[in-house]
């Protein structure tokens, strides 16, 4: 950020450690450091100049994850926290005008409730703020008298003189323009603005308004930004222009910079704009020497590894040889996928998990979509029939085979005769009928037999895949296989990752089944996402109290939660977060570990810069360590506490001897267990009379 003299800019570096550099002086001076260490603190590091390039304001974490006001002196170097951190603070900007500096602060606590139980969250919080310099400024948005007062001027002679006096005192002009900053009380001197509460962010000011981007609340599914400001003399929100992309602010404060819809142009800051002239960007171009290119990505690639990996030692790898030894490789790469190869293989050898590459400017061939009905296929003299309807559970309506659909009286066992009216037996299998037809309608023609006599067509809409329908067909079968084998006793839960995929999928089936004895948490296969604290807090929720009511049944505290028995499934494909999920559910002592060792990949990733052709490469920026001073065991990964390997020909005749084991286990400990709430209380008399 360029201070507004031209002479001093502030930076963050890859440490976030925040400097001032001074052209005049040719000095570079440390400000600050904070502890949020990640690309993406990197990315979104903001700061602000005061207008007399004397104050720098910036957000920095404190101990406790809260953003806390600090401030910067040019002059002394010294560095002040202007507000306390007890809430979240960030964005802070300076007013143009040298009286304000503007804000946004997470204080609005309106809770939202689950719908499935008594937990809540506390979205959309942030507001817009401002804090007066010195205590002698008035608040923008102070009470108002609605009088007028009328001031005469009698005397044109002392304008004169008062005039010729600031003439006198053009000197002084610079010492009364320096903004000045009272320390003392800054936080009670914080004003919550007018603008509604809710995701605000990305500040500019100009005399008299402050600019906002306004995001979709949390919730709200929309997923737009609307460039707004906020006008401190007619106290109102105004809209300048609905679902943009980002802005920027003219160092003059006079234009905005507008991306929408891909589009950018140059505008006035006012209400209601539209982006009618945009840039012609269409005619940029460069010219790119590959090879050049290439030597860059992979520089840049090394120098990420560098400066963004956990361990500085990196792993006790020597990086600089390294360096040499794979960047003589890119002088005799052909193509950009030979480059994403060398970058494999150069970070490959820190020795870590989730170090990745790929994208990048390679040439790519045009996929064509094939439409799925959501079946197995058969085939029978040449003809293809219905051999399976793939089906989820009864209350699974999230997907269904478009067989399913009512008004279509397809039964498995019916012969598909015809798609779009072109026989089916034209094509070398039935797939080819319905190539470039993904998500589509089309009409099939079918019948019970393999004649066309009697035949009957229906309109159908495609799947433009099948795999979210077969995984909810195993889910199902594996579920009616516990709840067979344990006579009703016994729940199962897919958690297929750690992310919001894994995360919903606990919860729905969690609050369908959190009232069995037992459960089965079953998270073969999960690839990770999120740290899953949270999934393990779902499932340790321990009985704190019963209550007693005179008609239908006694209630247990937490109201939605299983005291019952569990288990947890694991193999080698669970990794990362799935590594974590059975570590946690091991700690949290719910119950054994059931089938193989898991992958063993918690050193983890944060985000990375981008590389110059819009590549990636990712970079373990943080690694997990055990409560007792002891390393995760990094690829090794969760040993099971009953160990029972995959049976493939167990499997290819329907049989899971993994799930078995579980249902076996879990019956075991519901029987030793015994009921899992107590009863009743004998009735007490606790009449005035009869008590002792």
């Amino acid at each position: 950020y360029w201070s507004p003299d031209s002479e001093k800019l502030s930076f963050v570096d890859q440490t976030m450690t925040i400097w001032v550099y001074d052209m005049s002086s040719n000095v570079m001076s440390k400000v600050d450091q904070d502890i949020t260490l990640f690309e993406g603190a990197l990315r979104n590091w903001r700061a602000s100049w005061s207008a007399d390039s004397r104050w720098l304001a910036y957000s920095k974490t404190l101990d406790n994850g809260n953003g806390a006001i600090f401030i910067y002196n040019v002059d002394d170097r010294s560095v002040k926290q202007a507000s306390s951190g007890f809430y979240s603070d960030s964005n802070p900007t300076f007013d143009p005008d040298g009286k304000y500096l503007y804000l946004t602060t997470n204080r609005s606590f309106t809770p939202v409730y689950s719908d499935f139980d008594n937990t809540w969250t506390y979205p959309n919080a942030t507001q817009l703020a401002m804090v007066t310099l010195t205590k002698d400024i008035i608040s923008p948005i102070s009470p108002e008298n609605d009088t007028v007062n009328i001031v005469v001027d009698n005397n044109e002679d002392e304008k004169e003189e008062d005039d010729k006096g600031d003439e006198d005192n053009k000197d002084d002009k610079n010492e009364e323009n320096l903004t000045e900053i009272q320390f003392d009380g800054f936080e009670r001197r914080l004003i919550v603005l007018p603008p509604k509460a809710g995701n605000l962010g990305a500040i500019s000011a100009v005399s008299g308004k402050v600019i906002f981007q306004r995001y979709s609340n949390s919730g709200s599914g929309e997923g737009k930004t609307h460039l707004m400001y906020f006008d401190l003399k007619e106290r109102e929100e105004k809209t300048v222009m609905k679902e943009i992309n980002g802005y920027r602010l003219s160092a003059d404060g006079k234009k905005l910079l507008v991306q929408k819809n891909g589009q950018t142009g140059i505008i006035d800051l006012g209400e209601s704009k539209k982006l009618d002239k945009t840039l012609n960007l269409s005619e940029m171009v460069m010219n790119l020497d590959p090879r050049e290119e290439w030597k860059q990505i992979f520089n840049d690639s090394w120098r990420f590894q560098r400066d963004f990996f956990y361990d500085k030692a990196m792993h006790g790898v020597d990086w600089n040889t390294m360096k040499d030894q794979y960047g003589r490789m890119i002088d005799h790469a052909m193509s950009r996928n030979d480059v994403n190869q060398i970058l494999g293989e150069l970070i490959g050898e820190l020795n870590a998990s989730h170090t990745y590459r790929g994208g990048g400017d390679q040439e790519s061939a045009e996929r064509v979509g094939i439409g799925y009905l959501g079946i197995d296929w058969a085939e029978e003299d040449g003809m293809y029939k219905v051999k399976r309807i793939i089906r989820g559970a009864e209350w699974d309506n999230e997907v269904r085979s478009p067989l399913d659909e009512p008004g279509v009286n397809v039964s498995e066992g019916d012969y598909i005769l015809a798609v779009n009216g072109v026989a089916i037996s034209e094509y070398a299998n039935p797939y080819e009928a319905f190539y470039g037809m993904a998500g589509k309608t089309v009409e099939i023609t079918v019948n019970n037999t393999p004649s066309w006599e009697d035949s009957k067509t229906y309109v159908v809409k495609t799947l433009a895949s099948e795999t979210r329908l077969r995984n909810l067909a195993w889910i199902e079968q594996n579920r009616k296989r516990v709840d067979e084998a344990s006579d009703g006793k016994i729940g199962y839960i897919y958690v297929p990752s750690t992310g919001i995929d894994g995360q919903n999928e606990l919860v729905r089936q969690f609050y369908g089944q959190w009232n069995k004895e037992g459960l089965i948490i079953d998270e073969r296969f999960n690839n990770g996402g999120q740290i899953p604290d949270r999934f393990i807090e779902l499932l340790n929720r321990k009985p704190l109290a019963y209550w007693d009511v005179r008609d239908g049944k006694n209630w247990q505290w937490p109201p939605v939660a299983n005291f019952g028995s569990m288990a947890m499934l694991i193999n080698g494909w669970s990794g990362s977060g799935g590594d974590a999920f059975p570590d946690y559910f091991s700690k949290a002592e719910l119950g054994p570990l059931i089938g193989g060792r898991t992958w063993g990949g918690l050193i983890g990733i944060s985000g990375a810069p981008q590389l110059i052709d819009g590549g990636t490469v990712t970079v373990p920026t943080f690694r997990m360590y055990n409560p007792d001073g002891t390393w995760f065991a990094e690829g090794h990964g969760v040993e099971p506490d009953i160990e029972v390997k995959e049976d493939p020909s167990l499997l290819a005749k329907g049989i899971d001897n993994q799930l078995e084991a579980a249902i076996e286990e879990v019956m075991k400990s519901i029987l030793e267990k015994g009921p899992i709430h107590p009863k009743t209380p004998a009735r007490e008399n606790r009449s005035r009379v009869n008590r002792p």
